[in-house]
């Protein structure tokens, strides 16, 4: 179970509510605060004082004021005018990930959320109802409005949702979990869709992914090294130690442990006095990256408990604060960051696999053909992956250095950070079908030179790889190859601690 209270909320805990759907409940001491809070939001309807969303309309309309006995209505025409996001679903991953995400930060207790809203919202999560939210339209200031206003729909009885593989009506979709929709009272709507919610569950998945990448990077390309008979003197420590990057001596110390045993890798001036780029520079790129997802690791993790709506309300004092906690800047950089650092992972990869099935760069046959000329071989695998490292460099442009003022000016700066995230996202999934076909790629040529020859590790990825993709024998579409090792490799755990025991 874990629990929420707005403060402690890890990216382990995340991950487990997301693949081992791990239920979630608020935590005993965090109602207090919650209670105090909402009270504060009763006392300031009960007295008519001026408030921004709860007494008033939003955006250019701050200053228009609603009166006591509208303040409800007044929520309900917020989610229903503010739910117009176009485009695919976001995936049920993301959905889950933003009701676990929007629950933690109303347990913080800053937003003036009800108790029974907010245990509805959780019951939601762990009933596996997943609100129906289209991925586009979020500005990604003001929270990310759109997509969270379609979140907080089914809540309401309104909307769309899945439950049980069905798409259903919100109301239907309670209904057959056995729940029942909340009728929400003043503020309760603002404290539902302000918030950063929709671009941090895109970028906790697509790092959490990232993260497994990278790791997987280093493996793969030990392998290829192999199949390459690369250097491996430009893997020792003292060539590290004077630069010292952490990250590039951890993974410098990676190939080589990967690579302990080998008869196929060779040393200087045994066969040439120096590799490539892409193989000698492993450790300096691939350990740039591991910087970007230590950057990334942590502005998620401030993130995800935040309280990112606004107004935030401050019971000890009584005060209400009309601020810009909503506005997604540091997401949207750390979300740049992130696709630019993935997208490198992929580049590098790509150089090595036109490395393993050009014969001008090897002594392998052409393309990795089993009879060159007649079949083609990996030739086009290349193609792909030089395709998909183009579009991530497309995908790679930062939209966080673009803004689009909105509501008559009122929200004159943006943060577009739930582009930049679904941007990442994307390059991520293109970074693991490239990273597939140097695997692809690395077990062919490796198996050409002996698998006998390998590493214990690589030979216990080669097996991996080998238990998705069986060797090319005879042309064949590698479509579907590269499709499935690539998913195997989002899914499966191999780990470097597995590969090296």
């Amino acid at each position: 179970m874990i629990r929420l209270d707005g403060g402690s909320l890890t990216l382990e805990q995340v991950a487990q509510a997301i693949y081992s759907r791990e239920k979630a409940e608020i935590r005993d001491g965090a109602w207090g605060r919650i209670n105090t809070s909402r009270a504060v939001i009763d006392s300031i309807v009960k007295q008519g004082q001026k408030v921004y969303g709860v007494t008033t309309g939003f955006g250019k309309f701050s200053d228009t004021v609603i009166p006591p006995q509208d303040a409800e209505k007044l929520q309900i025409h917020l989610i229903r005018s503010h739910a117009c996001a176009v485009g695919e679903p976001l995936p049920p991953d993301t959905v889950r990930t933003m009701l676990l995400l929007r629950a933690n930060a109303l347990a913080k207790g800053y937003s003036g959320i009800t108790a029974g809203t907010l245990k509805l919202l959780v019951d939601v999560l762990n009933a596996g109802i997943v609100p129906l939210i289209p991925s586009q339209g979020s500005l990604g200031a003001s929270g990310d409005l759109a997509p969270l206003s379609h979140l907080a729909l089914p809540l309401v009885g309104e909307g769309e949702a899945l439950y049980q593989g069905e798409r259903l009506p919100g109301a239907e979709a309670l209904r057959r979990a056995g729940l029942k929709p909340v009728t929400l009272k003043a503020k309760e709507g603002l404290a539902l869709i302000n918030g950063t919610q929709a671009m941090t569950a895109i970028g906790v998945i697509a790092y959490l992914e990232a993260e497994r990448l990278a790791l997987l990077a280093d493996s793969i390309a030990a392998l290829t090294i192999e199949a390459l008979r690369g250097i491996t003197d430009v893997f020792a420590a003292d060539s590290h130690r004077v630069r010292p990057y952490p990250e590039q001596r951890l993974v410098a110390g990676r190939i080589l442990g990967m690579l302990k045993g080998s008869s196929l890798t060779t040393v200087q001036g045994e066969i040439r006095t120096q590799d490539a780029y892409s193989l000698r520079c492993i450790p300096q790129v691939h350990g740039a990256v591991q910087q970007v997802l230590g950057y990334v690791r942590e502005k998620l993790l401030i993130e995800i408990n935040s309280a990112t709506d606004n107004p935030l309300v401050f019971p000890d004092s009584g005060q209400v604060i009309s601020g810009g906690n909503f506005h997604g800047q540091p997401i949207a950089f750390a979300m740049d960051f992130l696709g630019i650092g993935v997208a490198e992972i992929a580049s590098i990869s790509e150089r090595r696999i036109e490395r393993l099935v050009n014969p001008q760069l090897n002594d392998l046959p052409a393309f990795l053909s089993p009879d060159p000329g007649l079949q083609s071989g990996m030739m086009i695998t290349q193609y792909t992956a030089a395709s998909l490292v183009s579009e991530n460099k497309t995908l790679a442009h930062p939209a966080s250095v673009d803004s689009i003022p909105s509501s008559a000016n009122q929200e004159d700066h943006v943060s577009m950070g739930t582009t930049a995230a679904r941007q990442a996202a994307a390059i991520v999934g293109n970074s693991y079908k490239v990273l597939a076909i140097e695997a692809i790629c690395a077990a062919q040529a490796a198996e050409i030179r002996g698998a006998e020859r390998l590493a214990p590790a690589t030979r216990r990825l080669l097996g991996r790889i080998r238990s998705v993709v069986p060797p090319l024998t005879e042309d064949r579409s590698m479509s579907g190859d590269i499709e499935r090792l690539a998913h195997r490799m989002k899914t499966a755990d191999w780990s470097l601690e597995d590969l090296q025991a």
